[in-house]
């Protein structure tokens, strides 16, 4: 039985993937440092701000020492946030999907790599916020996607919202394999949508979409009693 629908934040609700990018891009510039457009679609699209300096660092491409990783993810905050502000717009086919979630009374929650702040932003200019009772984001977590941290506690405060609920009865939205790959080590359900990645790529999905409002309820429904 579904009981609620997890959703992604970046990829899935709005299109910002390419904001982040442009933000990682202008921080990074003062070390003389750029990340490629298929590089990050590739290697970082899917990690957390800091977990992507951390990454970068490791690979020996930003030689920053680890203690600076902190100031580095606050700067692109500061960015991202001006990018948002008027640049940042909510994926076509998502409003009705909501609304559609909602009518039939179904949680929805959000498990994201991105920023409290980030989410929270763009959420209230899209007046999205009340669909939302629980966010969990990467300043709530240690280990970002695909390990299943995130929505292992977006599954302990769903059941604090809304009263019992198992892994096995929620469904959740991703766009990257990183996203499908944690979900499914939290034994949730997997949806993808093909905004970010083509469908070959995203083939753990238990099913692969191009818009959110081509599912229906009973669509999630199936995939909890199969």
């Amino acid at each position: 039985m579904l009981k609620a629908v997890v959703f992604d934040f970046d990829g899935v609700i709005t299109d910002s993937e390419v904001l982040h990018f442009r933000a990682f891009n202008k921080i990074l510039a003062q070390f003389g440092v750029q990340i490629t457009t298929h590089d990050y679609y590739k290697k970082y699209l899917g990690l957390s701000d800091r977990d992507c300096y951390k990454t970068l660092v490791a690979e020996g491409r930003l030689k920053v020492p680890s203690e600076q990783v902190a100031d580095l993810v606050a700067q692109k905050k500061k960015v991202y946030a001006m990018l948002a502000s008027t640049e940042g717009h909510i994926i076509e086919g998502v409003r009705p999907f909501l609304k559609r979630l909602a009518e039939h009374k179904i949680a929805m929650a959000i498990c994201s790599g991105a920023l409290l702040s980030e989410i929270k932003l763009i959420l209230d200019q899209a007046g999205l916020g009340p669909y939302f009772p629980v966010i969990v984001s990467a300043d709530q977590v240690t280990k970002g996607k695909p390990d299943p941290e995130g929505f292992l506690l977006t599954l302990k405060r769903l059941n604090e919202t809304i009263g019992p609920v198992r892994a096995d009865q929620c469904v959740v939205v991703e766009d990257s394999h990183w996203g499908l790959n944690a979900a499914k080590a939290a034994g949730m359900h997997t949806i993808a949508v093909t905004n970010s990645y083509p469908a070959d790529q995203l083939a753990m999905a238990e099913r692969i979409v191009q818009r959110l409002d081509s599912l229906t309820v009973d669509d999630l429904q199936r995939l909890c009693t199969g």
